[in-house]
């Protein structure tokens, strides 16, 4: 016969290391026996046909006339069908938040030469668990990073499924050079038929070889700079309107950014408590980038400070935490530009202007392959564009780039030429020889350039180009 009381015992350590029982009936019977009444009481009963039950109880005691105990009195509910679908819930709970984390991890971001980055990802414990917050690094080639955190209202599965949607979007539009303001309001268009329509995200464009960043914000969180003086103050970008709400134009600006600059995005899950006011959140992390950009370079360890003084002595979250550290170390050890006329005699002019700057730069190994390829960019922006023409050049420590600047709004494509065609394989010569390329579009036009890796980073073992990062 099953043992009706078995599942009221259990197997208990005491303090001198001897396994023995717990025999949670005999403490129930002391507690009735102090008068206490016991309300809801979940354990499991075996029936007389050898069925076990999940059951509710609620024990109380029996009083004579004169107060004094003498016996118990108790109620039993079954509640083995509730039991089951609580199990079933939290399975799928799981499994959902499985696919919801490998959907996150299916695009981590990727390590980004000649910047710096602390990421930490801090997954809601309460509800549905992971929800839609993401953030990604992209490499925009010549030097350029792209930097976009998101947050999507609400959590679980269908957050998450928004989410990828979201960052695959936005990736692809950041690689073929979208600007900031126009890859935010395609998102806006795509975010419209999506099931989650309320999405708050920023996007930054920075170029360390000009000294600038390019950002636009739909109703996300300010970003915050940190100097490399250790000053914070917000970046000064137009809020916006969230994605999906449509109706309201985003704006972008252009800012100047300086070599040892620290930039901070995060979601409201680091900065929203409920018994916090919001305002005094965010100045408390204000205060706590300041204190900790004081005493330490390193992002890591920057990035633990923070958490650790925002989100004090806890384990549990009730929204997703998601924060971004990304510094830009040094800007590129030299640039120069040179204005040209849009006509033939160009090309030789701009050709002897980068022989002589790359003897000057000590970079003649790079000579013969970076003449080549700047006469083919010269030489189709004579052909194709229109107005003046710049050529800038810069170099780092891992590579040097090469910009041709035009007045003409379309970009040029890599194609296969026929073998009667006279033209149409410069930019495939380009693509076999250059490290990367790519184009990009311009306040006024656009410009195509290239990279060769310095001899430095080639010994150093560089990774080879993306061919993902062509946008041309």
């Amino acid at each position: 016969m099953a043992d009706p009381y078995a599942a009221g015992r259990r197997l208990i350590k005491t303090l001198d290391g001897q396994v023995t029982f717990w025999n949670a009936e005999a403490d129930l019977l002391e507690r009735i026996g102090r008068g206490e009444r016991i309300e809801h009481y979940e354990t499991r009963r075996a029936t007389s046909d050898g069925r076990v039950l999940d059951v509710d109880v609620t024990l109380w005691p029996i009083r004579d006339r004169n107060g004094v105990i003498t016996g118990t009195c108790s109620t039993m509910r079954d509640i083995t069908e509730r039991k089951k679908a609580e199990r079933e819930l939290a399975e799928l709970y799981a499994q959902q938040r499985h696919i919801a984390l490998a959907l996150r991890l299916m695009g981590a971001s990727e390590q980004i030469p000649g910047a710096r980055a602390a990421t930490r990802y801090l997954p809601s414990t309460q509800g549905q668990g992971v929800g839609g917050d993401w953030l990604d690094l992209i490499d925009l080639g010549a030097g350029r990073v792209g930097v976009i955190i998101g947050d999507v209202m609400g959590r679980g599965l269908d957050a998450a499924v928004v989410m990828g949607q979201l960052r695959s979007a936005a990736r692809a539009l950041a690689l073929a050079g979208t600007p900031p303001c126009e890859l935010i309001q395609t998102l806006d268009t795509f975010t419209r038929g999506l099931p989650e329509q309320f999405v708050t995200c920023t996007y930054l464009e920075a170029d360390p070889a000009l000294g600038e960043v390019t950002a636009c914000s739909a109703g996300h969180l300010p970003v915050w700079l940190v100097a490399p003086d250790g000053t914070v103050s917000a970046l000064p970008v137009p809020t916006g309107i969230p994605l999906g709400v449509g109706g309201v134009p985003h704006q972008q600006v252009r800012l100047p950014l300086r070599a040892g600059t620290t930039l901070a995005l995060y979601t409201d899950g680091l900065v929203e408590t409920p018994h916090s006011d919001i305002d005094a959140q965010l100045d408390l992390l204000t205060a706590t980038l300041r204190e900790v950009f004081a005493t330490t370079p390193d992002l890591e360890d920057a990035a633990n400070r923070v958490l650790h003084t925002m989100l004090p002595g806890t384990a549990t979250y009730a929204d997703d935490v998601t924060l971004l550290l990304v510094g830009f170390p040094a800007a590129p050890l030299d640039t120069t530009t040179a204005e040209l006329a849009g006509q033939p005699s160009s090309v030789p002019e701009g050709r002897h202007f980068l022989r002589r700057t790359l003897r000057w730069w000590g970079l003649t190994a790079l000579a013969d392959t970076a003449l080549l390829l700047v006469s083919e960019l010269l030489t189709n922006a004579v052909r194709h564009a229109s107005g003046p023409l710049a050529l800038r050049v810069w170099y780092s420590a891992r590579e040097l780039g090469v910009e041709v600047s035009d007045g003409s709004t379309p970009r040029p494509r890599a194609r296969l030429a026929d073998n009667a065609e006279e033209n149409g394989r410069g930019l495939m010569l380009v693509e076999a020889l250059a490290d990367a390329w790519g184009t990009r579009p311009g306040p006024t036009g656009k410009t195509v350039w290239f990279t060769l890796l310095t001899a430095a980073a080639q010994t150093a073992g560089a990774p080879p180009r993306d061919p993902a990062r062509l946008s041309g």
